[in-house]
């Protein structure tokens, strides 16, 4: 048989480790070919491809992110190929399962949860005597019916071969994602998630799997993403795995998800003093600190030794931190839930993915969404449009809040200003995303492209409008030029904001600038920026406060490609008036 494994990542950098796992337990009885695409792909691209191949079995992973554009892919195939073998299989479809074989008639066979020894089993019978009604966790056609067999035992995890050792993947290792698993389970039972409903965790032999990572680091992996659901609840292994990985990483980086609040101070001690700057990153999900929320959905946290982690693991400076809320959750109203934000933004994790409650399949909080008054979206990805608490209009408000908080905190593109804005500026940080969210929307830049200079200008257009007495005009626009002059590799050519220095005292500041560094006057024009402020930088960074006793001369330079821009903030010489003769430009 000529047997197919196909996917929709998310991204081209993205791998599908559920496909390498399906073709390395067949390898010896069935050779498959993986295919991977990607949902931002054309339907027909895809559909022309696997044509092209021939298949006599094509198996699709799915999940909520590509599952609607597998169908369109599975309907196309049905008319081009009908005498294929369609198999689904991954999370998506183990759940309502006899609902999706209804639902997709191009189907014919969906394997449910851990697929590896279902889907071989599968095709053994398809070459064989078809008795389908042997084989644990399938669910077939039979005159017409569909026909959910009984699920299948947990695997023995020491019994499965690697997915990470084919030669095709190695000359794309280095410009992709490599998704590896150490453990399958989880211990906790949030109900939002579907990781509860597997109880208990499974681990894979310690020694394979630093075998296989050395194997894929010597073979160019840049990236490696774990994707144990807590990869520290043990903390032997964990702390055998993170100095395992600081011993072997040559240049390689890491990222986890872990939980944050069961982190040992040993493991946090350790890591403070070994790991290497940049190597690891760690993902967690707070989601919310709603104490009554978290009782609702049986999420255990403790908010204190959470803290205590992301503290640590901040004040190291070594590893960067991914913070994860979810808004709609049982139990938090709009007001609560702009408490959860300003908890979880004062720890000033590196990103903050503000995403929206999912009612996935299999779920208990989807089971229980009449109990909370939930409406939510009937296809993937199932969000949440509302429920008793938190109306649609609260959710449209909020997600103006997740678009600008990406561009504008996510991003870093100007942490200066941003750092101003909502310490000092504005009430909270929620407070500041959400009324430049508003603004943003109500000019409806939401539905247009962007250049750097124009995230700069927006944000300056609306603390100009927005009238709030907190603001310092000339604080504030002097931190967004020197983050714009930061953003560069090279000495821009544009400038966003409208008044500049004029000629002449342009070119005193230059000259005092190459005077005071004792820099060549050409070379310093050539591969520098400079900028006069109104008001003591040096002070406002040491103390806090504003200065206008004398005035700064910024200059930013630039040495290419591959080195950062320098900054040097040199106080104006006593008698050199703070204020510059300024032209619009």
């Amino acid at each position: 048989m000529n047997v197919v494994l196909a996917t929709l990542n998310a991204k081209y950098i993205h791998t599908s480790l559920a496909l390498r796992c399906l073709k390395a337990y067949c390898e010896g009885e069935f050779d498959a070919d993986i295919a991977e695409y990607t949902i931002k792909d054309p339907p027909m691209t895809i559909a022309a491809d696997l044509f092209r191949r021939k298949p006599d079995v094509i198996g699709f992973s799915c999940y909520i992110w590509n599952i609607e554009e597998t169908i369109v892919v599975i309907d196309m195939l049905r008319k081009v190929l009908p005498d294929v073998t369609i198999v689904l299989g991954g999370p998506e479809v183990s759940y309502d399962t006899e609902q999706w074989m209804e639902r997709l008639t191009a189907v014919d066979f969906i394997v449910m949860g851990e697929g590896e020894e279902t889907f071989r089993d599968l095709l053994r019978e398809l070459s064989g005597a078809r008795k389908f009604h042997f084989v644990f966790g399938l669910a077939y056609r039979k005159d017409g019916r569909a026909i959910v067999n009984p699920g299948r035992p947990k695997l023995d995890l020491g019994a499965l071969p690697s997915p990470y050792r084919f030669a095709e993947d190695v000359p794309s290792l280095a410009n992709r994602v490599v998704y590896f698993e150490t453990s399958r389970g989880c211990p906790f039972s949030c109900q939002f998630c579907l990781s509860s409903i597997e109880v208990g965790v499974r681990y894979f032999d310690m020694d394979r799997v630093k075998a296989d990572i050395n194997y894929l680091i010597d073979s160019g992996a840049k990236l490696i993403k774990f994707v144990d659901r807590t990869f520290n609840i043990k903390r032997d292994y964990a702390l055998e795995m993170f100095r395992f990985l600081i011993d072997n990483h040559r240049g390689c980086v890491f990222q986890f998800e872990i939980t944050a609040d069961i982190m040992r101070p040993e493991v946090l001690d350790f890591l403070a003093e070994h790991a290497p700057p940049g190597v690891f990153r760690f993902e967690i999900g707070v989601q919310s600190t709603n104490d009554v929320t978290n009782l609702a959905v049986q999420r255990r946290q403790n908010w204190s030794k959470l803290v205590r982690t992301v503290t640590k693991v901040k004040e190291s400076g070594k590893i960067d931190q991914h913070l994860d809320l979810i808004a709609g959750l049982p139990h938090e109203d709009y007001d609560t839930f702009r408490k959860t934000f300003n908890d979880v933004f004062a720890l000033r994790p590196e990103e903050l993915q503000l995403g929206f409650l999912k009612m996935l399949r299999g779920t208990g909080l989807r089971l229980d969404a009449d109990k909370f008054g939930y409406v939510y979206m009937d296809r993937a990805p199932y969000e949440m449009l509302g429920n008793d608490l938190m109306p649609f209009a609260d959710i449209v408000r909020i997600k103006r809040v997740e678009d600008v908080l990406e561009k504008y905190w996510n991003a870093h593109r100007m942490d200066r200003t941003i750092e101003y804005l909502v310490d000092k500026a504005y009430p909270s940080p929620f407070d500041f995303f959400q009324r430049f969210g508003d603004y943003w929307e109500e000019r409806g830049w939401q539905r247009i492209g962007h250049q750097l200079e124009d995230l700069f200008a927006r944000l300056w257009s609306f603390l100009r409008d927005d009238a709030n007495p907190r603001l310092d005009p000339d604080v504030t626009l002097g931190l967004l030029k020197i983050d714009y002059f930061l953003q560069h590799k090279y000495k821009p050519r544009k400038i966003w904001w409208e008044e500049r220095l004029d000629k002449d005292t342009w070119v005193a500041e230059m000259k005092s600038a190459a005077g005071r560094l004792g820099l060549d006057e050409r070379e310093l024009v050539k591969k520098a920026a400079v900028e006069r402020l109104p008001f003591d930088y040096g002070v406002w960074v040491e103390e806090g406060r504003v200065d206008r006793a004398r005035g700064t001369t910024i200059v930013v330079t630039y040495a290419g490609e591959g080195a950062p821009a320098q900054l040097l903030a040199l106080p104006q010489p006593d008698g050199l008036a703070a204020g510059a003769r300024i032209t619009k430009g």
